[in-house]
């Protein structure tokens, strides 16, 4: 059985923008730390990092990320990888989460 629902990338970055990191208080769609979104049918994969290799919100944060994207409809499977390479620098931040810290 094929399901024709079908999720795109701005539905899952945008439930990716009710995930935070709980250290800092911007989504982490806006602290740039999403690096990509891939999605095959009803699979989706998220490609993300932290603010730095060491930090152990790390499985939290993604167990996070993951359970949001359960509860969007025709989503099957999800996958959250979590990378270092290239490592996240302040420069990924968008001008959102520039506004959200102050930086702007």
């Amino acid at each position: 059985m094929t399901n024709s629902a079908t999720v795109s990338e701005d539905e899952v970055l945008e439930a990716l923008r009710d995930v935070y990191d709980p250290e800092i208080p911007v989504n982490i769609v806006d602290l740039g730390l999403v690096y990509g979104v891939s999605i095959s049918e009803s699979d989706v994969e998220v490609t993300m990092t932290l603010t730095f290799a060491g930090c152990g919100m790390g499985p939290y944060i993604a167990q996070q990320a993951e359970w949001r994207l359960a509860e969007i409809d025709g989503i099957e499977d999800i996958n959250v990888d979590l990378v270092f390479d290239p490592p996240w620098n302040p420069e990924m931040i968008t001008e959102e989460g520039k506004r959200l810290l102050g930086l702007d």
